[in-house]
């Protein structure tokens, strides 16, 4: 890749999904890209280094959902990193409109001829050398004005991907025959047996100027929306927020029915790295290390005369007897239990969750912040008991309620208190009381991550409850 080249290629990473296949560790407010699911670092963390390292001459573009924003910004700077932009969504298009809104963005950062590495947040690709020769591979191309894709080497007849038609030889770019939708088990078998098939991985590199062109000729309705979305998007903090009335009526669409289906000269560059896209637990057993009867245990987990399952503990001992090709999740409020191959259906719990009007898919018991996060651990008609972090540095609002009061406990770092007129500093094992309607704060001064106990008591002990001023 030229310098010329790699100066123009700006990282955009999609992170607007929900993952519900990935139920009851992934939800709606804390999705599968922001999950360590495969080692230290989150998914999104992940592809934030590959695209450093793929593009190294321009900070990403991250497009996310509204309400992941915060986790999102800390998440990066965990890695000592920032984002460009991180365009703010506030309700979810699919694919199309996210990458029109970051081609706009894209243009403005590295002028008319931009050129994208479009990465969705929540892929696995061990091999980052292979990924990144790839990359410069499909830039290359890119650069002489084609829409590129990434078709990845199959390694069995999968039926729960796409696949993509391109016949040839070699790793260099070939022109796309044909998209295929994901096909029956007897057809994937032929595919393989075939090849120039391969599975449709949902990454590409794009010349922004010409991926715009091609939105407005093929859906100029939603090009149009995303452009205003665009240009009345504000600043806000580290965010850009989308005009929320123009994003709100694009058209929603993926990126490949709205563009590269319907383009005659589009591009595939073979990718063989150990490319996954994590979309089942099934998926993830295959990914993580197994003991000799081939079961992968994560967290406090027993299994006697137990083969060939995923069993993951995130608060407290599972104890597996006698079971086969299952799967096991445990977290705070939920517990599945289901075949390793009936996986692929977890979303259908979702959907009943949603039809029951319950809450299981939306949230975690512990909720994020700002400044650090707080899970509830438990409560009563009057009162309720919560685990509150607060990172270094971190400060929550100036703030009173009307109807609870609170009472701190720290009980690992220091602590500094608001209560109307008075500043405490509280250590270990101290505590503040703060009646209802004294305004107060709560702030972290230190250098290590304050952890405390707060207890609500009165008649009304809502989130709502809190007048920020």
């Amino acid at each position: 890749m030229s310098q010329d080249v790699r100066a123009r290629l700006v990282p955009v990473i999609l992170s607007g999904g929900s993952g519900s296949r990935l139920w009851p560790l992934s939800r709606d407010l804390y999705p599968k890209q922001l999950l360590a699911l495969t080692g230290e670092r989150s998914l999104l963390q992940q592809t934030a280094v590959r695209a450093a390292l793929a593009a190294p001459a321009q900070r990403p573009i991250v497009v996310c959902n509204e309400d992941h924003r915060f986790m999102v910004a800390e998440q990066l700077r965990e890695l000592d990193s920032t984002a460009s932009s991180i365009m703010l969504e506030p309700v979810g298009r699919n694919t199309a409109p996210a990458i029109a809104v970051a081609a706009h963005q894209a243009r403005a950062l590295a002028g008319h001829d931009a050129l994208m590495l479009v990465l969705p947040a929540d892929h696995v690709i061990p091999d980052t050398e292979a990924f990144t020769a790839a990359v410069e591979r499909a830039a290359a191309t890119a650069a002489s004005g084609r829409c590129v894709t990434f078709g990845i080497v199959p390694t069995r007849p999968e039926t729960g991907f796409g696949y993509i038609h391109a016949p040839g030889e070699g790793e260099e770019a070939r022109t796309v025959a044909a998209f295929v939708e994901k096909p029956a088990r007897e057809r994937a078998e032929a595919f393989l047996a075939a090849g120039g098939h391969f599975w449709n991985s949902g990454m590409f590199v794009f010349p922004a100027a010409r991926f715009l062109e091609l939105l407005g000729r093929h859906e100029p309705a939603m090009a149009a929306c995303a452009q205003r979305a665009w240009e009345g998007a504000e600043r806000d903090l580290d965010f850009t927020r989308l005009d929320a009335a123009a994003f709100s009526e694009c058209p929603a669409d993926s990126v490949d029915y709205a563009v590269m289906e319907r383009i005659d000269d589009a591009a595939m560059v073979p990718l063989d790295a150990g490319w996954d896209d994590v979309g089942s637990w099934s998926a993830l057993w295959s990914l993580a290390e197994q003991d000799r009867d081939g079961n992968a245990r994560i967290g406090d987990v027993i299994a006697i005369d137990t083969r060939g399952s995923y069993l993951r503990s995130e608060h407290r001992l599972v104890a597996a007897i006698g079971l086969e090709d299952v799967v096991v999740i445990e977290t705070g409020d939920a517990v599945l239990v289901a075949k390793r191959g009936a996986v692929q259906d977890v979303k259908r719990i979702v959907q009943q969750l949603k039809a029951e009007g319950r809450s299981e898919h939306v949230a975690h018991t512990e909720t994020f912040r700002p400044w650090g996060s707080h899970e509830h651990l438990t409560g009563g008609d009057r009162y309720e008991v919560k685990r509150v972090r607060i990172r270094p540095g971190g400060s929550q609002s100036l703030q009173r309620h009307l109807h609870r009061a609170e009472h701190w406990v720290v009980v690992e770092g220091t602590a500094r208190v608001t209560r109307g007129e008075e500043t405490l500093l509280l250590a270990e094992n101290e505590s503040a009381f703060i009646p209802t309607g004294v305004v107060h704060r709560i702030e972290n001064p230190g250098r290590v991550d304050l952890e405390m106990v707060e207890i609500r008591t009165g008649a009304y002990l809502g989130e709502d409850d809190i007048e920020r001023l």
